[in-house]
């Protein structure tokens, strides 16, 4: 898992899911239709427009709406956000979900986001995870596998005035939970700790709900328990979110 040092500003507004810069045309529906289709088996069927220009596309149960092609006026605002010379934008946002269905409406949201960037030819900014990614980039898997790699990261920076080092996540706010982070004193190996938070996240996700403070769980691959100890806000990427601090045992 990569650490990455510095990242780009959030807007003001509300964040899509994905923001996808490229430099010619962009892909018609039908395009993204068979593509889609082909890479996952579909349907994948677009349905009326929203307001914006906004598209709902769905498959099966789960939708996300998208824009191909964001007009200029609103383009603008991202333009000194987004480390990139793209002169044109797409965006995918997610769709209203129960928490039943929020992880393969992520799913669903991050397959549009990938094929409007291979098919532009463009780059992806995953604006929860503050992450660019290029076409080689995107991880392809099969549609009964889900990997929390692919959707959640981990940063990492050192607390002004303290021998101590901040690890967090990223991410897990697109599955409407708050993010975990650990407080450690500085020098301390990294590699177990993003391994901790990874493995924290998936078995967060998998509850499907935040755990209270004072709660426990499991995570039987690294033969740990992992203890929620407080919550507070914090704003790492420039929009403020929840944190929930987590310490170890073993199991």
């Amino acid at each position: 898992m990569k650490i990455k040092k510095k990242s780009a500003k959030s807007a003001q507004a509300k964040s899509p899911l994905y923001l996808i810069g490229y430099r010619d045309s962009p892909p018609s529906l039908d395009e993204l239709k068979i593509w889609y289709d082909l890479q996952y088996g579909g349907p994948l069927t677009c349905l009326e427009h929203e307001v914006g220009g906004r598209m709902s596309a769905s498959h099966g149960p789960w939708r996300a709406q998208l824009l191909t092609s964001v007009p200029e006026s609103d383009a603008m605002q991202w333009q000194p956000i987004l480390s990139w010379d793209h002169q044109k934008l797409g965006a995918v946002a997610l769709s209203a979900a129960t928490p039943s269905i929020i992880a393969d409406t992520v799913l669903v949201a991050a397959r549009l986001a990938r094929g409007i960037t291979l098919l532009t030819q463009g780059t992806a900014f995953d604006t929860t995870c503050q992450e660019y990614l290029n076409p080689s980039d995107w991880q392809d898997r099969p549609l009964n596998v889900f990997q929390v790699r692919d959707h959640v990261t981990v940063q990492q920076s050192e607390i002004d005035g303290q021998s101590s080092e901040w690890f967090h996540t990223l991410g897990l706010n697109k599955f409407g939970l708050d993010e975990l982070e650990v407080i450690q004193a500085r020098g301390l190996p990294e590699t177990e700790t993003i391994a901790l938070l990874i493995s924290a996240a998936d078995a967060v996700l998998r509850a499907g709900h935040n755990q209270k403070i004072g709660q426990s769980l499991d995570l039987p691959v690294l033969a740990l328990t992992i203890r929620f100890v407080k919550h507070r806000t914090a704003a790492p990427a420039g929009r403020m979110m929840t944190f929930r601090e987590i310490t170890t045992a073993s199991l």
